[in-house]
């Protein structure tokens, strides 16, 4: 690898595993010696770290890798609420080109790769000017598209945005196809790889789909449900393995309890808890957690027995139904304390993709 590499790894679209193929890429390099500097040049999801806004991605890679260089490097631009309405609206000096170029200048000094992260498909970020696209071509960096499982959704979403950055003139080394259940259709790779061959763009590899990346841990739902926590702890590592709505009677809900499940029922419902409780006795972990709604707490003795089982038990006020749309649409995304799902990540990826023959592409 010769020094002053760069690539940009971008997505057909939200939550499509950028940030999986960003650290499993990261970490694999790493590994094979090489000095690695990270940039997300536009961060719409952002944190306050020690006075600095920085994209969460950035935080998380610094964090993960000890990666020396300074956070507001990392993150150069975010953007904050009404920011692209006073963009438009000519209330923000158009200094952002200047501040990415110069942050990846500093942050790629003295480093063998540049990993550059976008954020969203193509497109995102052409309101301020700094369209994935866009900032690709500034930073002369050839793109890596990452899409999800499946077959013609992500061969169409990937000939789209690769349109885009062909326009801007960004070389597109290949595409990474996420959350690929191979177990169960092992032909498809095959197939993608023959569907993205038909429109002259190679097909790099295929993560597997892996449950535990796929679902919420409870320190997710207890972040993102509004609520109160009245037994157990919302534990970052444990993630739920599916979810399971008791809104039949307890003897009928049994067959749907499986491994680390969430079980989502009203909190006045007795028997429910108490088939949980039962179960977990004979069999730790089968239901990991409980979100009791209707804002019913359960009775005394029943709430006694929870503790007692250090069962993570969080009460809600809204109904079983929208709880479960809640927790269905929660944000999936990788924390520095989630290192079960980091390590998991590297090996998937270090599975998936042949890292020499990817540098040799660069």
């Amino acid at each position: 690898m010769s020094a002053g590499q760069r690539v940009f790894v971008a997505a057909t679209g939200q939550n499509r595993g950028k940030t999986t193929a960003s650290l499993g890429l990261t970490a694999a390099i790493i590994a094979r010696g090489a000095r690695i500097g990270f940039i997300k040049p536009v961060g719409q999801r952002y944190v306050v770290v020690e006075g600095t806004r920085a994209d969460e991605d950035a935080v998380l890679m610094k964090a993960v890798f000890d990666l020396p260089d300074a956070l507001d490097d990392m993150s150069p631009v975010t953007l904050p609420r009404h920011f692209t309405t006073d963009y438009i609206m000519g209330k923000v000096e158009n200094h952002l080109e200047r501040a990415v170029t110069e942050a990846a200048t500093r942050v790629s000094a003295d480093k063998d790769l540049l990993v550059i992260e976008g954020t969203g498909h193509a497109g995102v970020g052409a309101v301020v000017g700094l369209s994935n696209a866009r900032v690709a071509a500034l930073l002369e960096a050839p793109v890596v598209i990452v899409s999800e499982g499946g077959v013609g959704r992500p061969i169409d979403e990937i000939v789209l945005n690769h349109a885009l950055f062909e326009r801007e003139g960004v070389r597109v080394v290949g595409a990474v196809v996420n959350k690929v259940d191979v177990d169960s259709h092992p032909q498809l790779p095959e197939v993608l790889r023959r569907g993205l061959g038909q429109h002259g763009i190679e097909l790099l590899g295929c993560i597997p789909y892996s449950d535990l990346l796929a679902n919420p841990s409870l320190e997710l739902i207890a972040t993102h449900l509004d609520g109160e926590l009245l037994a157990g702890a919302a534990t970052p590592g444990r993630t739920i393995g599916h979810v399971a709505i008791g809104a039949m009677r307890a003897e009928h809900a049994v067959g749907l309890i499986r491994d680390r499940t969430l079980l989502i029922t009203p909190g006045d419902r007795d028997d429910m808890l108490t088939m949980a409780l039962e179960l977990n006795a004979k069999s730790e972990g089968q239901v990991t957690g409980i979100v009791l709604t209707g804002g019913f707490p359960p009775a005394d003795p029943i709430l006694a027995a929870l503790r007692s089982a250090g069962l993570f038990t969080y009460l809600v006020k809204s109904d079983t139904y929208r709880t479960a749309q809640a927790v269905d649409e929660i944000l999936v995304k990788t924390h520095p304390t989630d290192t079960d799902k980091i390590s998991t990540i590297i090996r998937l990826v270090d599975g998936a993709l042949d890292i020499g023959d990817f540098l040799a592409h660069l």
